[in-house]
């Protein structure tokens, strides 16, 4: 699947019922572009090719689909703080690290999102304190 934002070929992958509430649409797929880091739901097959966003990103399902979806809604915090409160501790109890992996996503090339990824992080750290 191509990002809707920027056309770049997207991660996509299996949403477990407990954070669809968080996917556009509810949806039982999403997909996350490794270059804009948009969020979009999808019908197309799972290819979660998770290092495709960054060698940094966790492999295993469990940590890498609650960070991934995290991360497509990091262009609102204001909008997305509820879900971010819940995502972010779910991915961490799975051993994943996010503030370290948007520390790796701010400093490695071909990333270019929305937003500001340095400010998110910190921002993000506050909400979850």
């Amino acid at each position: 699947m191509e990002c809707p934002n920027c056309g770049a070929r997207t991660v996509v992958f299996e949403v477990p019922s407990e954070y669809r509430p968080h996917v556009p649409g509810a949806s039982e797929r999403a997909a996350l572009c490794p270059e804009c880091l948009t969020l979009a739901a999808t019908d197309a097959p799972p290819e979660p090719r998770f290092e495709l966003i960054s060698s940094a990103f966790p492999t295993d399902a469990e940590a890498a689909v609650p960070l991934a979806v995290a991360i497509g809604l990091l262009d609102s915090l204001a909008l997305h703080r509820r879900a971010l409160q819940e995502l972010v501790p779910a991915a961490e109890a799975a051993g994943a690290d996010p503030l370290l992996l948007l520390d790796r996503l701010h400093v490695q090339g071909g990333v270019d999102p929305a937003f500001d990824i340095d400010r998110r992080r910190h921002q993000l750290e506050q909400l979850l304190e």
